[in-house]
């Protein structure tokens, strides 16, 4: 019997996961530097290892409001070369979801909610899986600031030779 293992996160009352082959780490909210004219999904860079990444609020994606509280947490993801931190209201477990409760959801196929992938439908609970590369590459300005990212490393790379 095959099994989902994912990270579960909460933004707004809802669960959330992602899958665990994605998540580099989970890390306390640090300095972010904000960026100005960024789209409004991107709260600025954060280094962190000595890697400079984006820190997407999916607080902000989905609801349009901000990922706030003591227990907010950054999901440190890896989608091909571009890293990014997913800025979610509390990070909550890792699970192991079997295959017969999740369910695929007809809302893939809504432009708005592509990155939705599934549905875990446990016991007393209801979790929505995300696709974290979908959801990158369904966010607009994204491509510009994956070549940014991608400048900014090699000018750090230049700069070290």
């Amino acid at each position: 019997m095959s099994s989902s293992k994912v990270v579960v996160f909460r933004c707004g009352q809802e669960e959330y996961a992602v899958p665990i082959d994605h998540v580099v780490s989970i890390e306390k909210m640090e300095h972010v530097n904000p960026i100005p004219h960024l789209p409004s999904y991107v709260t600025g860079l954060m280094r962190m290892r000595g890697e400079l990444m984006p820190i997407l609020d999916f607080e902000q994606i989905l609801y349009r409001g901000q990922a706030a509280g003591d227990q907010v947490r950054i999901v440190v993801l890896q989608t091909g070369d571009f890293l990014f931190g997913l800025l979610v209201v509390e990070a909550k477990e890792i699970l192991d979801i079997p295959a017969e409760h999740l369910q695929q959801i007809g809302l893939v196929n809504y432009s708005k909610t592509k990155y939705f992938t599934s549905v875990a439908n446990l016991e007393e609970r209801m979790i929505t899986i995300v696709s974290p590369s979908v959801l990158v590459d369904s966010l607009e300005g994204i491509k510009e600031i994956k070549a940014y990212m991608q400048k900014l490393k090699e000018d750090e790379r230049a700069a070290k030779a």
